[in-house]
């Protein structure tokens, strides 16, 4: 039987979708989120941007309810939508999205919602294209380092900080099943055999590892 290592705890009917399919399982977090006690100067944000679930999370309560905001990832906007956030642009990654907001939006007023780990693609682009947007930092990454011995037929990952975490005490040795390019891009530092998920998802990453992997 193949065995994928999930860099992320699964839900029951997300794992039950790989053993089903005949493929082992063997998962851990290997990133913890803390959230910031943050304080704003102003409640009244014209245009919010979240490039993940995190942000949002870590806002939660702490910003107007019609709040208008865009967002990386279709599990952000559904995560924002139900707290009452009114989803303008969504893209599948950062690089997209502030694409966007220039063609779109340039003289809009953005803050930027992020995570201590967060990469430079957004705001780089944004910076290039003299966009004002002002950042905030709502929650830290940590990384929990673990030596694995086993070999494993696949290695699942979430995220870029995830890619990191594993990479720090593990080779990547075996294909890399990522969430999205972003990650996907970290991933390329170690091993050239990636298969990307069709669009952004944990389920959509399963179905890559069940299609590439099952009857192996």
């Amino acid at each position: 039987m193949p065995t994928v290592l999930s860099t992320k705890k699964l839900a029951l009917n997300q794992k039950e979708l790989l053993l089903n399919s005949g493929i082992g399982i063997v998962e851990y977090d290997a990133i913890s989120i803390e959230f910031i006690d943050f304080q704003l100067e102003s409640l009244e944000i014209e245009y919010a941007i979240f490039t993940s679930k995190n942000a949002v999370k870590a806002v939660e309560g702490k910003l107007t309810s019609a709040t208008k905001c865009f967002c990386v990832g279709e599990k952000t906007s559904a995560y924002a939508r139900d707290i009452g956030f009114q989803v303008l642009e969504q893209a599948d990654n950062a690089s997209k999205l502030a694409n966007i907001l220039i063609q779109k939006y340039r003289n809009g007023k953005f803050h930027f919602f992020s995570g201590n780990k967060r990469r430079e693609e957004l705001p780089a682009l944004l910076k290039e294209n003299n966009i004002a947007f002002a950042e905030t930092k709502v929650y830290n990454t940590h990384l929990n380092k673990r030596e694995f011995k086993s070999q494993f037929d696949g290695i699942l990952f979430f995220s870029p900080s995830a890619v990191i975490s594993f990479t720090a005490t593990n080779k990547l040795e075996t294909k890399a099943f990522c969430i999205g390019e972003t990650t996907a891009s970290e991933a390329r530092k170690h091993t050239d055999k990636i298969i990307v998920a069709n669009k952004p998802g944990i389920e959509n990453v399963i179905a890559k590892v069940v299609a590439n992997l099952k009857n192996h």
